[in-house]
């Protein structure tokens, strides 16, 4: 996984979509978090080559060695492809730093309720070396049958040709539940997170499915407030060329009520977006424009997606 390349229009670093066959270390291997998820991981068929938590060198997690720095992990068990990190939140920043410090490109960050300015100087570091980041408070990345890099619950996914890019935890894995029930398998998984300041983007990943072979259609899962579903949706119509299918989440949150913040509603004004962004009526007029399918429940999806892929047929 350490091919980089642009996003065109972005200005920011992709990975390749080769995941599989990703060496991997887990920060805070010994918190509570990560001793839950690490064995599932493991049985899922990732190689986790090494744990880091501070006052735990020396002892093993799962049969993984564990060690006090990333650093002394990289010294014995060589390049680390991604770091998966289920560290505290205040002390995220610095167990990022320390990744990338030690040359890791690939941060899958769960842990939600990182300080905001934490995420801005780790994100700041993360463009200067090229550092593809995603999350905070992000379910992680899977792919069915393949690797599993962080919480998806496995028994919701099959493999198969639909990628699902979610803003949502749990959304995401209903959502791909229902894909599978239907007979839809998926090509990948990923949670971009929840917080308000994320590393990758909607528009990242939609080019990465746009590239992938594997990949034959998309669903964006989407939230009211912030503009991420009206960026994603006007990249859509500039740049995707494969079935796109959307689902918002929080059509029956009260009107009238603010939700975003205040740059988002200015760049909004800028952009001439409207002055409800982060509005479901927002994010649903962006998604007709640019004439993509928007189901009204999550159990609507699976349809949505066999008549956009019959309709390019």
């Amino acid at each position: 996984m350490s091919e980089i390349r642009e996003v065109r229009g972005l200005g920011q670093p992709l990975p390749a979509m080769d995941f599989a066959g990703s060496r991997v270390l887990v920060q805070g291997i010994a918190e509570p978090l990560g001793a839950l998820y690490v064995p599932l991981m493991q049985r899922y068929g990732t190689s986790i080559v090494a744990g880091v938590s501070p006052a735990f060198g020396g002892t093993e997690a799962a049969g993984i060695p564990v060690f006090d720095l990333v650093e002394q992990a990289i010294e014995q068990v060589g390049a680390v492809d991604v770091a998966v990190l289920f560290v505290a939140p205040y002390t995220m920043l610095d167990a990022a730093l320390e990744a990338m410090a030690a040359g890791i490109r690939q941060l899958v960050l769960v842990t939600e309720g990182i300080p905001p300015l934490d995420m801005v100087r780790l994100l700041r570091e993360a463009e200067s070396t090229e550092t593809f980041v995603v999350g905070p408070s992000s379910p992680g990345i899977i792919i069915p049958d393949k690797i599993l890099l962080g919480t998806h619950p496995p028994y919701c996914y099959q493999p198969g040709s639909v990628g699902i890019i979610s803003r949502s935890g749990t959304l995401t894995s209903e959502v791909a539940l229902e894909l599978t029930r239907a007979g839809l398998g998926q090509s990948i998984a990923v949670g971009i997170g929840g917080d308000a300041i994320v590393g990758s983007s909607f528009q990242q990943w939609l080019q990465i499915l746009e590239e992938d072979e594997q990949t034959e259609a998309i669903v964006l899962v989407g939230e009211i407030g912030g503009e991420s579903e009206e960026t994603a949706a006007r990249y859509i119509a500039e740049a995707i060329e494969k079935p796109v299918v959307a689902y918002v989440a929080g059509i029956t949150a009260p009107k009238g009520q603010q939700i975003g913040h205040a740059g988002a509603i200015i760049s909004s004004r800028i952009a001439r977006i409207g002055t409800e962004i982060g509005s479901v009526e927002s994010k649903l007029a962006a998604f007709k424009r640019a004439k993509v399918p928007v189901a009204d429940r999550p159990s609507k999806i699976p349809k949505l997606v066999m008549q956009a892929l019959e309709k390019r047929c």
